[in-house]
This record gives structure tokens, C-alpha cells and sequence, in this order.
């Protein structure tokens, strides 16, 4: 929880303060924090106390449990879809370099698009969410909090669940895994035409390094969630086989953890190992806001310099170097 939102905020931070960080890709990810941080501000408090303090009971009433669960789905939806820009703004990129790039129009019609889908898609899951008292531990209720379909609506729920598993889940990561093979291919194991200057060097290897950590994250991302939505295919479509399961609910609450704990892995990522990102978190917890006078050059006037034109992360790395 403190990963997730002292990372996240100092990220949202450096990037509000120093318009160098605001390429497109940057942007994009700038979804992922901000969807993180309000989970990690809003949510892990009130899961925390869920799972640790009152051991898998809530007691914060109806509303708070409808819309915990509503913002924490928002968030998930967000990431996904967000690393999916960034796989295919990458691709365009790498792999089409001659074709026109995004700008900052399209950029943000894009975020605007991943937000709005999001919120859409994740509506049954605060109309559905609801308090239920699972069972009586030593004269105490143990109040279940989560999306509870009617009985008469599980056909619905079932295609509901199998379209945001298809949408959310495996098409994303498909594409994704095929944009980013692509990519590879071109990076490591494509011949580059002519002589190699210095600077062509570095921007790729400053390219190879944005992909490696893509690749990390979405390895994370399919680690975390995929035995999260194995678990509910088994409980949903095959419910027999945890009828005698005594460790069931347990089991089910670990796993819902490790999937949450994929923003922290994204903030770990993208904070202190994505290129220029920790330099300029760095500059701006050292200034506190307030840039330098003194040296060769201001954070102003580097803003100021870089502001009339979009700036690439391939161009950011090789200046900073």
C-alpha cells in the first residue's frame, strides 16, 4: 500500500512538474499510476482491514463495500487496457517507424476512451456488490463483501464473466504478446543497415531496455491475474469441486491478493527502473518544487526547451546521457 502510493504520487508528481517526462508512452502509463494510487489511497485501507484486522469480515456497510469493489475492477480495467496502448504505441513505433506517431490529440482521445470503457464495463460489479453473512466464528458474524449475482441471473453473470475474461484478459494479453515478439525480433534480431554512430547506439539500447521492462510487467500482469480468473472459471463453471473444500474461501482471498498486488510490481517498474523516470523523481524531491538557479541549466528552462514539440523517449534517453 505504501509502495503503491508514495510511487505512484511521486511519479504523477514528477510528471505534472517537468513537461521533459510527458512523451506519449509516459502518458499512457500515467493511467496505470493514477488508477493505482486512488486503489492504493482508497482501497487497501479498507481491504486491509478486511483481511487482516477482522480476518475476512467486512464492516463499513453496503455503500462503502459497493463502491471499494467498484473502484478496485475500474482500476484493473484501466491497466489493462492501458498497457495495451502502450504494447501497441510501441509497436508503431518500433516496428513502423515511418508511419505518422500519435499526437497529443489522439493521445488523449485514447486515455479519455480507456477510462470511459472502464468505468462502463465495471458497473455490474457495484450494482451486484452487496453484504452476506458467510458463517459464525466464536458468536461472531463473518460478513462476506463482493458481487453476489440473484440466482434467476446466472446465465447472465456466466456471460458477463466470460466476456470480461475474453475483453480484458486474453485478447490483451495476445495482443500484447504478439506486438511485443514483434518487436523483439526487430530490436534484437534484426540487422541495422549502414554504419552505427554512437547516438544510434544508444537510442537502442535505451529502446531495448523500455521493452525488456514492458515485457517484465506484462509477465507480472499474467502471473498475478491469470490464477485469480482460473480460480473463479473453477468456482463459477465447476462449482463441485470445491463443495467439500474446507480451505476454499481462504484460498480464494490469497490469490485475490497476489492479483492485487500487481500495482505494486507496476509502480516498482515504471518508477525505479523505467529510463529517466527515478532521475527526474529524484530532482524533484531534492528541490522540493522549486527549480535550481544555479548549474548549467534549470529544470525551467529544460521545460521551457522541450515544450513546443513532442518529445519520444528514445530522444529523452539519449539527451539525459
Amino acid at each position: 500500500m505504501l509502495v503503491c502510493g508514495i510511487g505512484n504520487f511521486v511519479f504523477i508528481a514528477a510528471l505534472a512538474r517537468y513537461k521533459k517526462l510527458r512523451n506519449l508512452t509516459n502518458l499512457l502509463i500515467a493511467n496505470l499510476a493514477v488508477s493505482d494510487f486512488l486503489v492504493a489511497i482508497v482501497c487497501c485501507p479498507f481491504e486491509m482491514d478486511y483481511y487482516v484486522v477482522r480476518q475476512l469480515s467486512w464492516e463499513h456497510g453496503h455503500v462503502l463495500c459497493a463502491s471499494v469493489n467498484y473502484l478496485r475492477t475500474v482500476s484493473l480495467y484501466v491497466s489493462t487496457n492501458a498497457l495495451l496502448a502502450i504494447a501497441i504505441d510501441r509497436y508503431l513505433a518500433i516496428v513502423h517507424p515511418l508511419k505518422p506517431r500519435m499526437n497529443y490529440q489522439t493521445a488523449s482521445f485514447l486515455i479519455a476512451l480507456v477510462w470511459m470503457v472502464s468505468i462502463l464495463i465495471a458497473i455490474p460489479s457495484a450494482y451486484f456488490a452487496t453484504e452476506t453473512v458467510l458463517f459464525i466464528v466464536k458468536n461472531q458474524k463473518k460478513i462476506f463483501c463482493g458481487q453476489i449475482w440473484p440466482v434467476d441471473q446466472q446465465l447472465y453473470y456466466k456471460s458477463y464473466f466470460l466476456f470480461i475474461f475474453g475483453v480484458e484478459f486474453v485478447c490483451p494479453v495476445v495482443t500484447m504478446t504478439l506486438c511485443y515478439a514483434r518487436i523483439s525480433q526487430e530490436l534484437w534480431f534484426k540487422a541495422v543497415p549502414g554504419f552505427q554512430t554512437e547516438q544510434i547506439r544508444k537510442r537502442l539500447r535505451c529502446r531495448r531496455k523500455t521493452v525488456l521492462v514492458l515485457v517484465c510487467i506484462l509477465t507480472a500482469y499474467v502471473l498475478c491475474w491469470a490464477p485469480f480468473y482460473g480460480l473463479t472459471i473453477v468456482r463459477d463453471f465447476f462449482p463441485a469441486v470445491f463443495i467439500k473444500e474446507k480451505h476454499y474461501l481462504t484460498a480464494f482471498y490469497i490469490v485475490e491478493c497476489i492479483a492485487m498486488s500487481n500495482s505494486m510490481i507496476n509502480t516498482v517498474c515504471f518508477v525505479t527502473v523505467k529510463n529517466n523516470t527515478m532521475k527526474y523523481c529524484k530532482r524533484l524531491m531534492w528541490l522540493q518544487w522549486r527549480p535550481s538557479h544555479h548549474g548549467s541549466k534549470s529544470s525551467t528552462e529544460l521545460d521551457l526547451k522541450t515544450s513546443v514539440v513532442p518529445a519520444t523517449e528514445e530522444v529523452d534517453c539519449i539527451r539525459l546521457k
